[in-house]
């Protein structure tokens, strides 16, 4: 077994089950959403990026690439939490915080794609 790969695959599939957990609840409730797993999910997708790097292989690069959608798509989620809480109005609006889940939810489908390019490189490899 190939420590290295073990370790990719794990912030990999934890990036999906941060981003995943952010996610779920009711799209206009921020109490549904903690901003501290959001960080967390922005942390891990940006740690499974880093070791996405040197990749060489045509599904690598296709892995990267949506690694970084996911990472932009979290950050600006971030950007628009932090905007909505802390300009608009003092906490954050129910408006607001639908974008937030939106834009995590295209992080998400992401991040998906990233775990199903994965599975699909994993059963190439021959033994």
């Amino acid at each position: 077994m190939n420590i290295s790969k073990v370790i990719f695959g794990f912030f990999v599939m934890l990036a999906l089950t941060l981003n995943f957990g952010f996610y779920v609840g009711d799209i206009h409730n921020p109490a549904d959403h903690n901003i501290y797993e959001l960080y967390a999910a922005i942390i891990v997708n940006l740690i499974a990026t880093v070791l996405k790097f040197g990749e060489r292989s045509h599904l690598g690069a296709m892995m990267l690439s949506s690694s970084l959608v996911a990472v932009l798509g979290l950050i600006a989620a971030a950007i628009v939490w932090a905007y909505g809480a802390h300009v608009e109005e003092g906490t954050i609006a129910a408006a607001s915080m639908a974008s937030v889940v939106s834009l995590s939810a295209g992080a998400l489908l992401a991040n998906i794609i990233s775990v199903t390019l994965l599975v699909i490189e994993s059963s190439a490899i021959r033994r």
